[in-house]
């Protein structure tokens, strides 16, 4: 048996980073450097839905910013 055949019983939090960009983490462990919590934890397949309806625009923040500036200017 390997691992992907085995049932994941960890409880997951979704965490951000300054680029508003979405990933889960084992709730039990330290956050990565850079990245902050997001208010939400539960299985993998609920933090994987909650990413998928708050996360619209793939885009990184600065990029999005760099958008919007560029489109006022013009």
């Amino acid at each position: 048996m390997n691992r992907n055949d085995q049932e994941d019983n960890t409880i997951y939090q979704v965490v951000v980073n300054h680029e508003e960009q979405y990933s889960i983490w084992p709730a039990d462990r330290e956050n990565a450097r850079g990245w902050t919590n997001a208010g939400k934890s539960g299985t993998k397949e609920e933090c994987l839905a909650f990413i998928k309806e708050v996360w619209t625009d793939m885009r990184p923040l600065s990029l999005r910013q760099q958008m919007a500036q560029d489109s006022a200017a013009a």
